[in-house]
């Protein structure tokens, strides 16, 4: 007999799929529409990666579906290599190449708003960042924080939103506090605030605070702002991680790949399955707004493959007024590409192995 535990593992794998595939053809179909507008001639457009398992041959693109359902990609004549064709890529001015770089990160970040707004519209009401309740006795307290005081920052860490909060709260050291608040428009600063440090499966540690916040009342102006906000949260946590890995503040353990991510997605499902299956596919969709959101960020990031490291050869281009040689470019992002495909495979068996 088939449980309740399989169908929704078999649930989870199918919608993940789905959303795994609508975040890659986002990006990809980002750079196709953009480069149709801009009169480049575009090859083949696929979703996937491997063998063809459907392809329909249109007009001059070739549309196809692979079989390995993680990338994709949009051929553009004259990408990797000088064409003669006068709608090739490189034969465009800059900044239309820049767009189409640019796009499809900004497909991703658009898809992450969408996944957000459908997450928040559903909530009753939303969390603001001034203080409703102290606990009696507490470190807040005693330290001289009150009531409708706002909280400005956490260890330095700007605080829009919750989601701001947590993300400080995760990062904290031992469960210690620098907090910056805002009262009567002057900002005051408590430090080195000694909060609970709550344990929980898989030694994870979270800080808990000892004071709860305002709640915001729904309102088509809420629903919108906190849309945005969180999305925003999504940015400023990716780029302070980057930081942080880049930095020694994270390790190499931190880092998930594919494999990483269809676990931490099947966790999230888990969790909300067990309350109900809207429960369930919230969870999936919250998390792949965050997929995506970081997958756009990370694109943007001025590295060699990346699309962030082809708009900087082409904003160098526009600076120089002429184009770098396109064979030192192409090393350059050989490299990059190796590189990057050298990362995803320890990354991948580092999460293979963390499985088992």
């Amino acid at each position: 007999m088939i449980t309740i535990s399989v169908l929704n593992t078999v649930l989870t794998v199918i919608i993940a799929v789905i959303l795994f595939a609508l975040i890659i053809g986002i990006h990809e179909f980002g750079h196709f529409i953009t480069a149709k507008r801009c009169g480049v001639k575009v090859n083949e457009f696929s979703i996937g990666m491997g063998p063809k398992i459907l392809s329909k041959q249109g007009k001059e693109t070739l549309y196809s579906l692979r079989l390995v359902p993680i990338g994709g990609y949009c051929a553009m004549e004259g990408e990797d290599e000088d064409s003669d064709d006068e709608r090739a890529f490189n034969n465009k001015v800059w900044w239309k190449r820049a767009i189409i770089l640019a796009a499809g990160a900004t497909m991703n970040i658009l898809l992450g708003i969408v996944f957000m707004f459908i997450i928040q519209v559903q909530e009753p009401y939303y969390a603001s960042t001034k203080i409703a309740y102290l606990v009696s006795d507490s470190t807040s307290m005693n330290a001289g924080i009150q009531l409708d005081d706002e909280i400005y920052s956490v260890n330095g860490y700007r605080t829009f939103n919750t989601t701001d909060m947590s993300f400080a709260l995760s990062t904290a050291k031992d469960g210690v506090l620098d907090i910056v608040v805002k009262r009567d428009g002057q900002k005051l600063t408590f430090n080195d605030l000694q909060m609970e440090v709550v344990s929980y499966s898989d030694n994870v540690a979270m800080t808990r605070i000892d004071f709860k916040v305002y709640r915001v009342e729904k309102s088509v102006k809420t629903v919108i702002s906190s849309t945005f906000s969180e999305t925003l949260s999504f940015v400023r946590m990716i780029y302070a991680s980057i930081i942080m890995l880049f930095t020694g503040q994270a390790g190499f353990n931190e880092v998930s790949g594919p494999v990483g991510m269809a676990s931490a997605i099947g966790q999230v499902a888990e969790e909300g399955f067990a309350v109900s299956f809207l429960g369930g596919l919230n969870n999936i969709i919250y998390f792949m707004a965050l997929i995506t959101v970081n997958l756009g960020i990370f694109n943007l990031l001025p590295l060699p493959a990346l699309d962030g490291g082809r708009l900087l050869f082409v904003f160098i281009e526009a600076i120089r007024g002429k184009p770098i040689d396109p064979e030192k470019e192409g090393i350059v992002h050989f490299i990059g590409f190796a590189l990057l495909i050298a990362l995803m495979i320890a990354v991948t068996i580092k999460d293979v192995w963390n499985l088992f």
